[in-house]
Formats: C-alpha cells, sequence, structure tokens
C-alpha cells in the first residue's frame, strides 16, 4: 500500500510524484514501456543517440523553478548551451532566415524587411513579456476546476489586457506586414495545436520565450532532463517501475480501491493518471465512474499528429542548423489538410532537428542525427509507402535548399514513427502528438478537468488537461495534480 500510484512518468507524472514525496507521501510511478519518459522517451542505434519526442528547450524559467523547488538547479543534471542562431527558417531556394538569439539584431534583420518594424517589434515584445508574466505566473498555475479562481478584480483587469478574444494572427498583423515576418511569429502557435487564426493573442507569450528567453539544448539530449528529474524523484524516495502496463481500476463507494495490472495488483490512497486522459477514462475505468463520454472526445480539437522519422546519415549536411523549419509551401492549405478537411497533405510544412550539429555525442564521427517531422492530421490510417513518399519528398527539399544531395543509400539508421505508433507506446487518443489545441474554448476552465468528480481519489495530469500541451505546461501540470491530491483527495 502506498500513498500514491503515479499512471505514467512523463514529465507530469514525474514532477507529480516529486511534488508529493516533497510533502511526505509514499509514492510509486507506473510506467507500461521499457523506460520512463512518456513521450520524452528515448533510444540508441547504429551508434546515434535519438529523443523520441520534444526537442525544443524553451521557458528556461520553468525548469530553473521546477529543480529550485528542491534545492537543486537544472546544471546539477546537465549542462545548458543557448543556441545562436534559435533556428533557420527555410522560405525556398536561396531564400532562408536565421533567428538570431539577440532579439536586438532580430528587430535591426525585421527592419531591413519591413520599415518601422524595428520599433514595433519592441512594442511587440513588451506586450508579449506582459502576457508571459502574467499567463505563467499566475493563469497556468490555476487548477481551473471552477470560474471562481478567477473573480479576482486584478485577474480579471489582466484577462482583458491578455487578449483572449483576438488571436495569434490579429495581434501579429497588428504589429507588422511583412509576410516573413508574420510566419516567424506566429509559427509558435502549430506547437498549441491549431491555426494562428484559432489560438488566442495570450499564447504570443510564447513569442517571448522564443525570442526574448531564447532556444536552449541539453547535451547529450532532451532525455538529459528526464534523468535529472528522476534522479530528484528518487532522491525523494520516489520508486519506478517500467514495463508495467495499467489493465484496470477497481472502484468502490467512489474511490479507487486496486489498480489491476500486467505485473499484479497495485493498491494507493490516491492515483495521479498522468498517461492519456482519454485512454484512463475510457479503458481503465468502469462507465458508470468515467467524466466524460466517447462523444464528448470525439468532438474535441485534438493537436495534430506527426509523421516522425528518426535518421541517421553517413555524412554530415551542410547548411542546416539545430533546429529547422521548411516553411516553403502555402500555410494556409496546408493548415486546412490537418484541421478543416483532415488528410495527408499535398504540400507539407515540416521541421528538421540536427542536434549533431551541437551536440558530438549524439552521432558517430562524420556523421549527421536528423529528426523529422511533419505535422499531420490526427486520426488518419497510415503505412510504408505512404510514409516513404513524404520521407523523399523531404529529403529531396532539404537537398535542393542545402546543395547536399541525400538519398536513401545515405541513411545508416531509419525508423519511422505515426498515429499507430502514437497509439501503441503512449494510448494516444486519435493518434495525437500534442494534447487538445489550446482554441480559447479549450483554455483553462474549459479543458478536460483535472478532478474527478465521481471518483474522491483521482487527479488528472497532462497535456489533455490542464495548463496545456507543452513541456514546460506539463511540468506545471504535474505540480498542480501533487498538491490536488493532497488538498482534495486528503491523502
Amino acid at each position: 500500500m502506498k500513498d500514491v500510484i503515479v499512471i505514467g512518468s512523463g514529465f507530469a507524472g514525474i514532477a507529480s510524484a516529486c511534488y508529493l514525496a516533497q510533502a511526505g507521501k509514499k509514492v510509486i510511478v507506473l510506467e507500461k514501456n521499457e523506460s520512463v519518459g512518456g513521450r520524452a522517451s528515448f533510444f540508441k542505434a547504429e551508434g546515434f543517440s535519438f529523443d523520441m519526442g520534444p526537442s525544443w528547450y524553451w521557458m528556461p524559467d520553468v525548469f530553473e523553478k521546477f529543480f529550485g523547488d528542491f534545492g537543486k538547479k537544472p546544471s546539477d543534471y546537465y549542462e545548458l548551451v543557448r543556441l545562436d542562431p534559435g533556428y533557420k527558417i527555410f522560405y525556398g531556394k536561396n531564400d532562408e532566415f536565421e533567428v538570431p538569439a539577440s532579439s536586438k539584431e532580430l528587430g535591426q534583420m525585421f527592419e531591413q524587411l519591413e520599415p518601422g518594424a524595428a520599433a514595433q517589434f519592441d512594442r511587440f515584445l513588451e506586450d508579449a513579456k506582459y502576457k508571459y508574466e502574467r499567463g505563467i505566473n499566475d493563469l497556468v498555475n490555476k487548477p481551473s476546476l471552477s470560474a471562481l479562481e478567477f473573480a479576482d478584480p486584478k485577474l480579471l483587469k489582466d484577462l482583458f489586457a491578455l487578449d483572449l478574444l483576438s488571436s495569434i494572427e490579429g495581434i501579429v498583423a497588428k504589429y507588422f506586414k511583412h509576410p516573413k515576418i508574420r510566419k516567424i511569429l506566429e509559427f509558435p502557435s502549430y506547437f498549441l495545436g491549431a491555426t494562428p487564426n484559432k489560438i488566442p493573442a495570450l499564447y504570443s507569450l510564447m513569442n517571448f520565450a522564443d525570442l526574448q528567453l531564447g532556444t536552449w539544448y541539453p547535451m547529450g539530449g532532451m532525455y538529459e532532463i528526464i534523468k535529472g528529474m528522476k534522479a530528484v524523484a528518487e532522491e525523494l524516495g520516489v520508486e519506478f517501475i517500467t514495463d508495467t502496463e495499467v489493465n484496470g481500476m477497481d472502484v468502490v463507494e467512489g474511490k479507487i480501491t486496486t489498480l489491476q495490472t500486467s505485473k499484479g495488483i497495485f493498491q494507493a490512497k490516491s492515483v495521479v493518471a498522468a498517461a492519456d486522459y482519454n485512454f484512463v477514462e475510457q479503458n481503465l475505468l468502469p462507465k458508470s465512474y468515467r467524466q466524460y463520454d466517447e462523444a464528448y472526445w470525439d468532438k474535441q480539437v485534438l493537436a495534430p499528429s506527426s509523421l516522425i522519422f528518426y535518421l541517421g546519415f553517413n555524412k554530415r549536411i551542410e547548411n542546416l542548423r539545430h533546429h529547422n523549419l521548411f516553411f516553403d509551401r502555402d500555410f494556409t492549405a496546408f493548415g486546412e489538410d490537418i484541421y478543416e478537411n483532415p488528410k495527408w497533405p499535398e504540400e507539407p510544412l515540416f521541421y528538421a532537428c540536427v542536434p549533431s550539429k551541437t551536440d558530438d555525442s549524439v552521432a558517430p564521427d562524420g556523421c549527421e542525427n536528423v529528426f523529422l517531422l511533419m505535422p499531420v492530421a490526427p486520426d488518419l490510417d497510415g503505412n510504408e509507402a505512404i510514409y516513404d513518399r513524404y520521407l523523399k519528398m523531404m529529403l529531396s527539399r532539404i537537398s535542393d535548399y542545402t546543395g547536399v544531395d541525400l538519398k536513401e543509400e545515405d541513411i545508416i539508421y531509419k525508423r519511422a514513427f505515426a498515429h499507430q505508433d502514437f497509439k501503441d507506446r503512449y494510448h494516444a487518443y486519435k493518434g495525437n502528438a500534442y494534447g487538445l489545441a489550446n482554441t480559447l474554448m479549450q483554455t483553462a476552465i474549459f479543458k478536460p478537468k483535472m478532478m474527478n468528480k465521481k471518483i474522491k481519489n483521482l487527479v488528472y495530469a497532462g497535456q489533455l488537461t490542464v495548463p496545456g500541451p507543452g513541456v514546460p505546461p506539463s511540468l506545471i501540470s504535474g505540480k498542480l495534480a501533487a498538491e490536488l491530491s493532497i488538498k482534495h483527495c486528503k491523502i
């Protein structure tokens, strides 16, 4: 018997376990896969080291806050380097733009594209900074169980100033006219799961995180963060058990009594479900204790899924940076293929992460580690023929823009990962990659609730609940879940 069982060992699950253990609770974390990390898993093959999921390190202050809460700092566990340029954008052949670490330098580059843009950029960043400080320090640190949490005159005034009723597209257009500037400032909205005209302007706070706080990289890869968090948890007494699938929960008089797993029965006073929210509700709970039915879930706007390739090349690829965005096709048409008329896209945009540009440890000498990601609509059917067609398409465009001829025979290692893999490995609803889209009607109190109103000792955490998708929000979600477990579940 433990005080708390945490289901799932991603960022939210480990964070929740840490805060619970710090409060003196006996905690065990159950993970269905072979290692901890959830979507931030890691594997090695043919001398290459691959992060399977998150590859962008933004909002360093959130990581500092997490480790600081336990008397630690990120540098105790990994070396963090700031990327300069933060990333490179390919608009077409001989048409590229590198985003520098210096926001002042970026403003000057904007000025060359659009007279007056440097001053406008300063004003835009000031507005984004205000939203970041209010959003990260206040709004996202609320569990959003009730609208009454926001019934504070100052906070209500702030909510009006945070432009919840405007869109990212609208706020960017208010400051800039040049399409390249607008694409740079609108692109973070795709991390939030919708087109820029559907994401509230509040999330221009992501621009502050990107262009002011910077793009960073933990040497060794993103999995170094997971290793550091796991070390914190174990120091606090948390126990991790991997290769353990939870198959069901027994509920008696509104309380979970036992968890049925592939390794037997587990008991705890409280449960934090940091696995896929939909899967937990629809597959592990008795029907009468489910908070939402399948019709509810089917109506939710999901962030995209992804077609991912983990590639090991036998040569270096010049003219690529650590992060590379290929914005060489029409944004609107691509967005329609994901959100309006879901299908495999005709002209996809895509992203290439090449960590070997920064970190020699992730690839053999003279080789390149490449992570290709193409956003796609959730719940599509795919097969190897489809995947290979897109791989050829992406490699052809990279070759065209970089001048490096990339052929299949240059690939030492190849692994594709798409919808069914997300479902099989993570129980991801409809094979989504990023959780729920952060549209206005799926923000804060409109998200699936962290507390199950039918079960007294069950709390949810992760990207399908508050605050939303992304690594920093997942850390915050884990902390909120721990606080709710202690306060409401009375453990």
